[in-house]
């Protein structure tokens, strides 16, 4: 049986996230409450609209509503369109939005001015970029006509990329396990394209970047980055590593609300050799060089703009806008790599303290241990009630995620660490629940069974 943990001691003073606290005991409350008593990132969590009550690990699904949201949306709606009608694509700066949310996205994810565009979805994104480097490739070598990637990657990435390759005379090759391990064997002269998920979904298992990207130009192949589960959680440094193009999701650690749009990214060395015909599948007037001169023929903007497609959402981007600010805000405080050692804290808690209270309960770690190996979430498996475990916990305000697995992966509960506003004291009393519905078998409540549209 597990004892738990004890809920106070007063041996931990002096804690803070550089000096984590001892593996060789178990965490009290008392030691994360000091962690965030020493966290300087502490009140970059008063930018958001928390419910009392409600422990928030699911932001790497759809994070937060931040407080400035609802007002910035407001005066879009009432001033922007009630006022100044459709003056306001000119007067109020409403036709570059979407370069300009998309260069406070690119200080986040390693790109200069002018390389990013918040548009469409990621999917459709997506559609776009592969399109565009499949056309690339077959301008370079058309004998290369496949395009690898991770029988574990997000769905919808491989959805995009089957389709492609269906209807484009391409190959989707897939790899499992240890992408450290299959993927070398994988990049054979045939390769034209490697797309990966930065931080795959399921696991929370990140990718060496750099060295993945120069894997994949060795062998002749462009390299595609979803960075959905990186942007404004992870550094990331598309330009550092020379990749080709990535694409990634406003609505999670971005915080820009359900449904926000996506963004884009083009590497300059690339857009600048752009030619009039290298075209995406998907065109549209927005991505024309002169959208108002109103051509009959498509002539495409320069770099990453030509991605671009229809009218843009306003509202949607007003409110990406507000939440990639969030984000920026720690910029002060250390930026990114300050709410990286801030991740990897709450990260190696979470573990530490499953492991040692829920211990017997059949629960195993999926997310890589190496802390330079592993995300912004932790993802734990069980043989039995996964479903059920997470339904309770959010019964009990403790809010995180579930996939469910097949015959190649096993059924996942997933748990979010968005640094901004995750304090210690959460982790604890997440542990704490998760203790609880287990060692009580609250989970079994057969209201708990019947599976929702959205898990």
């Amino acid at each position: 049986m597990v004892t738990g943990c004890p809920a106070s001691t007063p041996s931990c003073a002096n804690a803070s996230i550089d000096r984590p606290i001892s593996s060789q005991r178990c965490p009290t409350l008392d030691d994360c409450r000091a962690l965030d008593a020493a966290d300087p990132l502490r009140p970059l969590r008063d930018q958001f609209d928390l419910p009392a009550g409600v422990i928030y690990l699911d932001g790497n699904s759809l994070g937060p509503l931040p407080h400035a949201t609802a007002a910035r949306v407001q005066d879009v709606v009432r001033a922007g369109w009630g006022q100044g009608l459709i003056r306001s694509w000119n007067a109020a700066g409403w036709f570059t939005l979407p370069q300009r949310v998309g260069d406070l996205i690119g200080r986040l994810i390693g790109a200069g001015p002018g390389e990013t565009v918040a548009t469409d979805s990621t999917s459709i994104n997506l559609f776009k970029v592969l399109s565009l480097a499949m056309h690339l490739q077959r301008r370079r070598d058309a004998g290369r006509r496949v395009l690898v990637s991770e029988r574990s990657n997000f769905p919808t990435d491989l959805y995009v990329a089957e389709a492609l390759c269906r209807d484009h005379g391409w190959t989707l090759r897939l790899i499992d396990g240890d992408p450290r391990e299959t993927l070398p064997a994988a990049l054979g002269p045939d390769v034209g394209m490697v797309m990966l998920t930065h931080v795959n979904y399921r696991t929370g298992a990140m990718h060496d970047m750099a060295a993945v990207t120069a894997a994949a130009h060795a062998a002749g192949a462009l390299m595609v980055w979803d960075l959905a589960h990186s942007a404004g959680a992870v550094p990331v440094d598309l330009n550092g590593a020379d990749a080709d193009f990535a694409v990634g999701c406003g609505y999670k650690y971005l915080n820009g609300g359900p449904g926000a749009p996506a963004f884009a990214w083009v590497n300059p060395r690339l857009g600048a050799g752009f030619g009039a015909d290298d075209w995406p599948a998907l065109t549209g007037w927005w991505g024309h060089a002169a959208p108002f001169a109103f051509t009959p023929d498509f002539q495409p903007a320069p770099g990453v703009q030509r991605l671009l497609c229809g009218t843009q959402p306003i509202l949607s981007l007003a409110a990406l806008e507000v939440g990639v600010r969030t984000v920026l805000a720690a910029e002060p405080l250390g930026g990114l790599a300050a709410l990286r050692r801030k991740s990897l804290a709450l990260t190696e808690l979470f573990i530490t303290l499953v492991e040692a209270r829920c211990a017997g309960h059949g629960l195993a770690l999926v997310t890589p241990r190496a802390p330079e190996r592993r995300g912004s979430q932790v993802c734990l498996t069980r043989a039995e009630g996964g479903y059920a475990i997470v339904q309770a916990l959010i019964a009990r305000g403790v809010i995180g995620d579930f996939r469910a697995g097949d015959a190649h992966q096993p059924d996942i509960l997933r748990f979010g660490f968005a640094p901004l506003y995750v304090g210690f004291e959460d982790v604890w009393h997440a542990v704490d629940h998760l203790y609880q519905v287990l060692q009580t078998g609250a989970w079994r409540d057969p209201a708990l069974q019947r599976p929702q549209a959205v898990t």
